[in-house]
């Protein structure tokens, strides 16, 4: 869930901004190495950020009213990394905030620090730990993608919970009256997301194995794979 427009105190909405700002100028540094050095990854750093954009335009109806959809960030922060994840993502979020009115100005570094922020460091982290435990590359992007579009929602729900404590309780009982909605639907939510994003890896490694090459993310092939993988 994007936080809509004006709903976070203004103290919150400039301190998740501030919070945000760093990373976000690291990030640019980032994708100005990345494009500098490689310039032949533009469209792939194109796919990760439209897949970005698709999935997390996807509002689906939750309880109570509020909505939840997919992230997209696990897939350009295995590629990228999270620095630059925090730029698409950013762009992402302000484009869908202008023009879909799903999310906000004012609270665009609070859903940044979430889904643009948390959400691809998380990704990046569990995917090279789960290489570094199993080696199984497929395992590794699921659940990079599936546990970082969770941890995006819980962050999320920290954000609404500092912000909005529950008279009786305070921030934990407000969290889990938080987290306990979006679960209801981003637990399959996470899955699927999952699911997909491994499907989208198997397309990548058929039809664009040059540019994993250069990302290090798979073996060089031989001569002749390439030649098969060319004439599909």
């Amino acid at each position: 869930m994007h936080i809509m427009e004006g709903y976070l105190p203004v103290g919150w909405a400039i301190f998740w901004w501030i919070v945000a700002l760093p990373f976000m100028v690291l990030g640019l540094r980032s994708l100005t190495r990345i494009t500098k050095a490689n310039p032949e990854l533009k469209l792939l750093l194109a796919l990760a950020g439209a897949f970005t954009f698709v999935l997390s335009a996807l509002k689906m109806p939750s309880v109570t009213g509020s909505c939840a959809h997919p992230t997209g960030t696990g897939l350009g922060a295995v590629l990228f990394g999270p620095l630059a994840m925090s730029v698409l993502g950013s762009l992402v979020l302000l484009f869908q905030a202008l023009l879909l009115a799903h999310g906000g100005l004012t609270t665009l570094g609070a859903n940044a620090f979430s889904m643009a922020i948390a959400g691809p460091i998380a990704a990046y982290w569990i995917y090279n730990l789960t290489m570094q435990l199993t080696g199984k590359q497929k395992i590794a992007i699921f659940l990079a993608a599936a546990l970082a579009d969770l941890l995006t929602y819980i962050i999320t729900s920290v954000q609404l919970a500092l912000a909005f404590p529950a008279p009786v309780g305070g921030f934990i009982a407000s969290f889990v009256k938080f987290a306990g909605i979006f679960a209801i639907t981003q637990i399959p939510l996470a899955i699927s997301e999952g699911l997909l994003t491994v499907l989208v890896w198997n397309w990548l490694q058929s039809y664009t194995p040059q540019e994993l090459e250069i990302l290090q993310l798979i073996k060089p092939l031989k001569s002749e794979q390439l030649s098969v993988n060319s004439e599909q």
